[in-house]
C-alpha cells in the first residue's frame, strides 16, 4: 500500500553570480587584478583618464608627464625621440592639454637674455593656483572695473606730422601700413593703430622716399621675440629713424631691391604656415628648441 508524501517538493534555485553574491566578478567586462602601490606610482584623476573630449594621445602624454619629476624637459625635441607618435602628433597632443588646463606654456627671458618656455603641468586643472579651464571661465561673471567700463587703452607714442595732408600721401601711407603683415605676421594693425601711424609714414613719403623704401626700414632688423605692441614699436621707428628732407634739386635715392616672396611651408614643430625658403620650423618652434620644456 502506497503512502502519499506530506511534504510537498521545494523549487530548485539557482544562483546568479553578481545577484546572489555582491562581491563576484562581473559577467562581461574587465575585471581589475590590482595592488597597492606603496612606492613608484603617480596618482592621476579619473576627469584625465576618462576625459571625455581628449585624445587617447594627450591622455598618455599628460599622464607621463604627471609622472616625471620637476625639470624634466617635456618640449617636442624631446619628446619626439621619446615616443614613435612623432613631433607633429605630440605637439597637437600638447595643445590639447594646453586648451583644457592640464598644461601652461609660457616664454620668459632668463638674466642672460635668453628665451625660455616654461611648461608647468596642473593634475587638476581649475584648482586653486592654477589657470581655469575654458569651461569653468565661462561659469564665472566677467570682472569688472570700478566705472563697468573696459580698462583704458594704453597710447601709443607720438609719430611725425607731415606738412601737407593731401588725399593720395595719406592713402599711400595706409597702404604701406596694410601691407607690413605680408612681410611678417606680426605686424597685424588694428584700425586705430593704422590711423595714428598713418601721419607719420606720410611725413616719411614727403621726404621722396618710395613706399618699398619705407617699408623696409620698418621691417628690418626685428627682434624674435613676440611683439606684445607691435604699433608702438613702429611709432617709435618712424620717429627715431625720420630722414631729413631732400634739398630742393636732389635726386631721391634708389629704393632697396624688393625682398623675395619665399612660398608657404609647413612647420614641423607645430603645423603653423609660414614664409620660408625650404621646409622646417618656424620662428616661434625655433625658439623653443632653443630653450629648455
Amino acid at each position: 500500500m502506497g503512502t502519499e508524501n506530506p511534504s510537498p517538493t521545494m523549487p530548485v534555485r539557482f544562483r546568479t553570480r553578481g545577484k546572489n553574491h555582491s562581491g563576484g566578478q562581473p559577467v562581461a567586462g574587465v575585471v581589475h587584478d590590482h595592488v597597492r602601490h606603496t612606492e613608484n606610482f603617480t596618482v592621476i584623476g579619473n576627469h584625465l583618464a576618462q576625459h571625455p573630449e581628449l585624445s587617447l594621445l594627450a591622455i598618455g602624454l599628460a599622464c607621463y608627464i604627471q609622472s616625471v619629476k620637476p625639470g624634466t624637459p617635456v618640449d617636442i625635441k624631446t619628446l619626439a625621440p621619446r615616443f614613435p607618435e612623432g613631433p607633429t602628433r605630440i605637439a597637437a597632443a600638447l595643445r590639447e592639454l594646453e586648451s583644457h588646463g592640464y598644461l601652461r606654456r609660457s616664454r620668459e627671458r632668463t638674466a642672460t637674455g635668453r628665451i625660455i618656455t616654461r611648461t608647468v603641468s596642473c593634475n587638476r586643472p581649475g584648482h586653486h593656483g592654477s589657470r581655469p579651464t575654458a569651461a569653468t571661465a565661462a561659469r564665472r561673471p566677467a570682472r569688472r572695473t570700478g566705472a563697468d567700463e573696459p580698462r583704458p587703452r594704453k597710447r601709443l607714442p607720438a609719430v611725425p606730422q607731415p606738412s601737407c595732408r593731401a588725399p593720395g600721401l595719406l592713402q599711400a601711407a595706409m597702404d604701406v601700413l596694410a601691407g607690413l603683415r605680408r612681410h611678417d605676421p606680426r605686424l597685424f594693425l588694428s584700425a586705430a593703430d593704422a590711423e595714428h601711424l598713418v601721419p607719420g609714414v606720410a611725413a616719411w613719403l614727403e621726404r621722396d622716399l618710395a613706399p618699398s623704401a619705407v617699408r623696409h626700414a620698418l621691417t628690418a632688423n626685428l627682434p624674435d621675440e613676440p611683439l606684445i605692441r607691435p604699433a608702438a614699436l613702429l611709432a617709435h621707428r618712424l620717429t627715431a629713424q625720420l630722414p631729413p628732407l631732400p634739398r630742393p634739386g636732389t635726386p631721391a635715392p634708389p629704393a632697396p631691391a624688393p625682398e623675395p616672396r619665399h612660398p608657404f611651408q609647413t612647420c614641423e614643430g607645430c603645423d603653423r604656415a609660414f614664409r620660408a625658403p625650404a621646409p622646417g620650423r618656424c620662428r616661434d618652434c625655433r625658439a623653443e628648441n632653443d630653450g629648455s620644456g
